[in-house]
């Protein structure tokens, strides 16, 4: 340890100077001072998959006599700690840095090796018995570690972190449809008045965007699931035991409880990232919905007295700094957001899945920081808008029912008796006069009240052929 507050550690390019208590060694330094660009790191859930794939690769080389058990040992403790976060303060590097994640994959490593030494006696910064390539990184490259991070990090996060809020989503929905079905409103297409629907359907459809939005996302697990590890370099699996794939993910599946494979072709594993721009696609398709979904709400409640207020949203905070007593609808809109961040997450992971240059792809760090970052995004504005607008949604009756009575569309119902033209000519007296299509209806006598009543129910026009 050096008086000046700093220790020297050597690697292949010469000595580098690391702060005293730094678990990370002179790769990560020279990495750290490389790239000082963002300030922003990896995420918990893709460290944490950086120590399951460290495990669950010393405990396989100890099972294969590569390593011996006491090394191993040391190696599956120091790596269970850094998935539990003991570590985080100690993953020091830029998102922007070497395209392969290389300097990250060296932080894992150094960050293990000093700490299994450390449990082993040694004091922090020796490399022995326990060296960071030879023995934490045994078997690996960065080229495989990296991208097989990423799928288990991604998956695990969608179906811990994203999933269960959107079932939450999608029932609070499902049960306002059931609350809302015999609330009859008027339909818009355009913006303009169109034919009745019931405010249950509405929210029907909501559930249902929610409950597709679900499917996308179980259907990319198939290619997530597939783990480019045992690849090393390039894909050929150098310098790795033949069975030390097959065994690294058999531990990982054991530790997520999710069903990882060997990828089918390590080749494509590692020269591309077509699975997570499938992952993002489907993460940005649910944005697309959400903010759909948000949007509705939002014009829905707006009001409360000059707006289309057919529905009221709960008020959380005031809404404005100089109007007193205005609420606004801030949970949509933080949803809305969120929605707009994930698809432009969306579009950097697009143009970064089109360098897999040859043999690998070079920009891996920003593509696991926007999918990790989408899918915990996600997952916690859809649990805050679940909790604090949709379950406390209100329907408002009388106004759905007074802007039906005076909808110009109501007219539609008419013209298989009249014809369309007669039915078009009835809307635009109505329009002119400001009277609702009954009132000209009646006014025309264009057929017996009982029929035309019987026509112009509008529950009726929710369910036709019913």
């Amino acid at each position: 340890m050096s008086r000046h507050g700093y220790r020297i550690e050597k690697d292949s390019m010469g000595e580098m100077r690391v702060p005293p208590q730094a678990y990370w060694g002179p790769e990560t330094q020279r990495a750290y001072e490389n790239f000082p660009i963002s300030g922003v790191r990896f995420p918990r859930g893709f460290i944490r998959a950086l120590g399951m794939i460290k495990g669950a690769a010393a405990k396989s080389n100890v099972a294969l006599r590569l390593i011996n058990p006491k090394v191993g040992s040391a190696i599956l403790q120091a790596a269970k700690e850094v998935m539990e976060g003991r570590f985080d303060d100690h993953f020091i590097l830029d998102i922007f840095q070497t395209g392969s994640g290389t300097s990250t994959n060296m932080n894992a490593n150094e960050v293990i090796a000093h700490r299994a030494n450390e449990i082993l006696g040694r004091r922090l910064g020796e490399k022995k018995p326990v060296h960071p390539n030879d023995h934490v990184n045994l078997g690996q490259s960065s080229n495989d570690v990296i991208p097989s991070a990423i799928h288990v990090s991604a998956l695990e996060g969608i179906h811990r972190d994203l999933l269960p809020p959107l079932n939450s989503l999608q029932q609070a929905l499902e049960r306002k449809a059931k609350d809302f079905d015999r609330i009859l409103k008027i339909g818009r297409t355009h913006l303009q008045d169109a034919t009745p629907i019931r405010l249950g359907q509405e929210f029907g459809g909501y559930a249902s965007m929610v409950e597709h939005g679900k499917r996308r996302l179980e259907m990319t697990r198939k290619h997530l699931s597939e783990l480019p590890i045992g690849g090393t370099a390039v894909g050929t699996g150098i310098n790795t035991h033949p069975r030390f794939a097959r065994l690294v993910i058999r531990e990982i599946s054991s530790m997520t409880g999710l069903p990882f494979r060997e990828a089918e072709n390590h080749f494509e594993a590692q020269g591309a990232k077509d699975a997570v721009v499938e992952a993002s696609g489907a993460l940005k398709t649910l944005a697309v919905g959400l903010l759909k979904v948000a949007n509705d709400i939002r014009w829905l409640g707006s009001g409360p007295r000059c707006g289309i207020g057919e529905i009221r949203v709960p008020p959380v905070q005031p809404g404005s700094s100089i109007m007193p007593g205005k609420v606004n609808p801030v949970i949509p809109e933080a949803l809305c957001q969120v929605c707009a961040q994930v698809i432009g997450n969306d579009t950097t992971i697009t143009v970064c899945g089109m360098s897999g240059n040859f043999e690998l792809n070079v920009m891996m760090p920003v593509m696991a920081h926007n999918l990790l970052q989408s899918i915990q995004l996600l997952g916690n504005a859809v649990k805050v808008f679940t909790q604090k607008c949709v379950n406390g949604l209100k329907a408002e009756e009388e106004r759905c029912r007074d802007l039906i009575e005076k909808s110009l569309a109501m007219v539609t119902a008419l013209s298989p008796r009249i014809g369309h033209d007669r039915a078009a000519g009835i809307a635009q007296e109505a329009y002119k006069t400001g009277k609702t299509i009954r009132e000209i209806a009646l006014q025309q006598r264009i057929l017996p009240p009982r029929e035309l009543a019987k026509i112009l129910d509008p529950w009726k026009m929710t369910k036709p052929g019913r």
